[in-house]
């Protein structure tokens, strides 16, 4: 199945480049541009993408800005933040906004077209140079700036231990297949517990129920 992308990005240069390195994919076709976030917006809901490769820092509506509507429209598109910014404020509000990955715009063609297929699978993604601050950064938050809804936090007791389990693995960013081999089980068990852990937490997708782990204070750095 191909996967179907739309660019957001105000610089033409980076559009152009990225869609010739995806359009070389036998699996991925680039079926859309958009210069600024709001174009981004309603070009997701004429085209309907599988994913979005969101840039942050576009005119008239931010990427931040834009995946937030786009989440809240209940669009089946993904989006993949790519920045050149390595700040850890962006991941949170990308995270926030409902973004399913962050990647920054260094990362080689490999690495885009993979991220590509992480996210459109339903993984979560984040750059690896990020990840262990925003793994110590979630367990210091508090309270007061939870970003999961009360509604998961209270339907955490719901979870199986070997729910929970799964949840943790989820969050220290192992894959399917990598849980399974950990585990000891098959792959479709594992689809099977992540599918029911997004049920139960009222969750949109893997990145949420990362997010919820380090909350929920199940991850910790180390």
């Amino acid at each position: 199945m191909t996967i179907r992308v739309l660019i957001a990005d105000d610089q033409m240069m980076v559009r152009e480049g990225f869609s010739v390195l995806l359009n070389a994919m036998p699996d991925i076709e680039v079926v859309g541009e958009a210069v600024n976030g709001r174009q981004a917006v309603e070009r997701v809901r004429e085209l309907a993408p599988d994913i979005v490769l969101m840039d942050i820092r576009m005119p008239e509506l931010n990427g931040i800005e834009a995946t937030r509507e786009i989440v809240a429209a209940d669009a089946t598109a993904k989006v993949l933040v790519l920045t050149t910014f390595d700040l850890d404020e962006y991941v949170y509000q990308a995270l926030r906004a409902g973004a399913s990955g962050f990647l920054l715009k260094d990362a080689s063609a490999r690495q885009l077209a993979d991220g590509v297929r992480v996210v459109a699978s339903g993984e979560a993604l984040l750059a690896p140079s990020v990840t262990k601050r925003l793994i110590a950064e979630f367990s210091r938050l508090s309270e007061t700036t939870r970003l999961m809804p009360a509604g998961a936090q209270a339907a955490y007791g719901e979870l199986t231990d070997r729910e929970t389990e799964v949840l943790i693995l989820i969050a220290q960013g192992l894959s399917n297949a990598e849980i399974a081999e950990r585990l000891v089980v098959a792959e479709s068990t594992i689809k099977t517990h992540v599918s029911r852990i997004l049920v139960k937490l009222g969750l949109r997708d893997r990145t949420q129920a990362a997010v919820f782990a380090y909350e929920a204070r199940l991850v910790t750095p180390g």
